[in-house]
C-alpha cells in the first residue's frame, strides 16, 4: 500500500495563491493513478483534479478549470495542486487519494489539509 501526506493548506485572501503538495511511501508512486478532492463543511466531497500514472492525462472539475493545475514527479514520489485566483467557495479540507492500476476507486487517502479562502 501507499502512504500519503499532504501539506501546504493555509489562510488566504481572494485572488491569491497556494500550493498543495502530496508526499506517497511505501509502494511504487508510478503504479497509483492520483486525485485531489476537497470536501466542504456540509457537503460531499468531491473531486477537483486527477492525473493518471504518468501524467499524460489530466482532468479538471469544471468549478475549477482554468485556475488549479495538478501535476506529479514520480522521481520525487509527490502530488502538487497549484491553486490560483482562489475564491471563498474553495474553502474546503483538500485530500490527496491514490487509486492502484486496475482498480476503480481510490483506496489510499491523506489526512487531509485546510484551505481557507477569506473574502
Amino acid at each position: 500500500q501507499v502512504q500519503l501526506v499532504e501539506s501546504g493548506g493555509g489562510l488566504v485572501q481572494a485572488g491569491g495563491s497556494l500550493r498543495l503538495s502530496c508526499a506517497a511511501s511505501g509502494r511504487t508512486f508510478s503504479n497509483y493513478f492520483m486525485g485531489w478532492f476537497r470536501q466542504a463543511p456540509g457537503k460531499e466531497r468531491e473531486l477537483v483534479a486527477k492525473i493518471s500514472r504518468f501524467g499524460a492525462t489530466r482532468d479538471y472539475a469544471e468549478s475549477v478549470k482554468g485556475r488549479f493545475t495538478i501535476s506529479r514527479d514520480n522521481a520525487k514520489n509527490t502530488l502538487s495542486l497549484q491553486m490560483n485566483s482562489l475564491k471563498p467557495e474553495d474553502t474546503a479540507v483538500y485530500y490527496c487519494a491514490a487509486r492502484p492500476a486496475g482498480s476503480d476507486q481510490y483506496d489510499y487517502w491523506g489526512q487531509g489539509t485546510q484551505v481557507t479562502v477569506s473574502s
